[in-house]
């Protein structure tokens, strides 16, 4: 994040926030006795508890991670993001002075990670976990569709983890840099490659 241009920056925690909403598979990373350990969690935000909000998830009892907490960590949400032609500047008709990048959003929560296992607080995480990803879905699935016995089983094989986040560092890298001419073009060149996540990347460059 240091390494970024300061105008990609994002400063605006809304932001950030609904970036984690949309896209709440976090890259979680943490350093101990000289290693690197990252996983891959869903994890959500409850923005009421600490003045940053805190992240809550769950893993295996059997992943390797939570041993070894509590633990400073970063837990990294990816946005939309695309490759970046320099074909599509039309200013690369003037001196051929292009070259290629990549657009893309990104945002880092840093703090404190933490384990639980109470039986209460577990089954609360599944409840808002599973009732954030199926309210959209015509026939959503609750987890009391699940026996009791079942789910009290399950719980018995994750633990529970949250972030309590201390600060959160964004990038939103979406051409600013560029000409409106350029901008334009390389939307147009999005459009044109017809995935979903140019598309994404598209309408943020129109911003």
């Amino acid at each position: 994040m240091a390494n970024a241009n300061r105008q990609f920056h994002m400063t605006d925690a809304p932001a950030m926030q609904a970036l984690v909403r949309a896209q709440p598979l976090a890259t979680l990373v943490i350093a101990h006795a000289g290693a690197l350990h990252a996983n891959h969690v869903p994890l959500y935000l409850d923005p009421t508890r600490g003045p940053h909000g805190t992240l809550v998830g769950h893993v295996a009892r059997a992943n390797a991670l939570w041993p070894l907490l509590p633990q400073q960590a970063v837990a990294v949400f990816h946005g939309p993001q695309a490759y970046v032609s320099p074909s599509w500047y039309p200013s690369k008709a003037a001196d051929g002075k292009q070259v290629p990048t990549w657009n893309y959003a990104t945002a880092h929560a840093h703090g404190s990670l933490h384990a639980f296992d109470d039986t209460e607080r577990l089954h609360a995480v599944l409840h808002t976990l599973s009732e954030r990803h199926e309210a959209h879905r015509p026939d959503p699935w609750r987890i009391d569709d699940a026996p009791p016995d079942y789910i009290d089983k399950m719980l018995r094989a994750i633990v529970g983890i949250e972030l309590v986040v201390e600060r959160w560092e964004g990038v939103c890298k979406m051409s600013q840099n560029r000409t409106e001419t350029d901008r334009a073009g390389v939307v147009q060149g999005l459009l044109a490659e017809g995935t979903p996540s140019a598309a994404e990347v598209a309408a943020l460059v129109r911003v």
